[in-house]
């Protein structure tokens, strides 16, 4: 059913298209620079090359199929097509939730131990770190998938949403969906809560150890390799806890769908941004390539 209460759809798909743009551009020129530039060859810009891999998945699974419901009479989904859609959705949501755990803990040794971060952060220990959050994700989506797909749905299956999400198909099963909700409250209590409070017990020791940095100009530096993480962490993370921890009681679907356009559509336009605008390093590297195109 999608955005049906909108009023002017229109305007709603250029912007959408615009933000969906947007992060695609933004995530491969983040790709790229940390590829061709030697500067950015730590383990800081490996993981946010993965998580750059990861928007542009995470935005795909869902943005092209909503912009084509904003201008077709046929906004139907097979169900095979729903299934796929929901799989890639939870898969790269969960990766993403250990990969900015992951980023933080990075960000921790690096500031806490900066003696031993080679040791304890070279790229084996990296593509380590990585392949598990990649797996983690892969698993949970096919068991969030197994046990939604599995329910029997009698009809009318009119998705009230823009997407396939665990919230509006549960309510279309026509079975007791305890169990299930239950089993989705689970998960995200072990995936978005446990890696956010790992997230938070790293920035308070790095809060703690920057603190005792006697310079202003060594807090700085510090404070500002963080800050673009934090504000991320911030807004995946605030979205995210709202939309699938909140209490049933006070679940609506119209809070859900505007959540759900927050942390699917805007959230992941505004990443790049942050990690480009508010990054020296990013910047000055993205003015290397820049010079180099030009002077080729």
């Amino acid at each position: 059913m999608g955005l049906s209460n909108c009023p002017d759809i229109f305007s709603l798909f250029f912007l959408v298209l615009v933000f969906y743009l947007i992060t695609l551009v933004g995530n491969i020129v983040i790709i790229t620079i940390t590829v061709v530039d030697p500067a950015l060859h730590s383990p800081m810009y490996f993981f946010l090359r993965n998580l750059s891999f990861l928007e542009i998945g995470y935005t795909s699974s869902t943005i092209p199929k909503m912009l084509v419901n904003f201008i077709s009479e046929d906004t139907s989904i097979s169900f095979l097509g729903c299934a796929m859609q929901m799989y890639f959705f939870s898969f790269l949501g969960i990766t993403e939730c250990c990969l900015l755990a992951t980023m933080a803990y990075d960000r921790y040794v690096a500031i806490c131990h900066p003696l031993r971060y080679t040791a304890m952060m070279s790229r084996g220990v990296c593509l380590q770190f990585s392949a598990v959050c990649w797996l983690i994700g892969m698993l949970v989506g096919v068991g969030q998938t197994t046990f939604i797909f599995t329910l029997p749905y009698c009809g009318p299956n009119r998705i009230n949403h823009f997407f396939c999400d665990l919230p509006p198909l549960l309510k279309l099963a026509c079975v007791d969906t305890y169990r299930n909700e239950v089993a989705v409250y689970t998960i995200a209590v072990a995936f978005i809560m446990v890696p956010f409070l790992l997230i938070l017990v790293s920035y308070i020791r790095i809060l703690h150890a920057i603190l005792s940095i006697p310079s202003a100009e060594g807090r700085s530096k510090a404070f500002s390799t963080c800050s673009s993480h934090l504000i991320v962490v911030t807004l995946f993370f605030g979205s995210g806890i709202v939309m699938y921890l909140r209490p049933k009681s006070r679940y609506s679907l119209n809070t859900d769908k505007l959540l759900s356009v927050f942390y699917s559509v805007v959230s992941p336009m505004l990443n790049p941004l942050i990690y480009s605008l508010r990054n020296k390093d990013v910047k000055e590297a993205l003015r290397r390539v820049m010079a180099r195109k030009i002077f080729i």
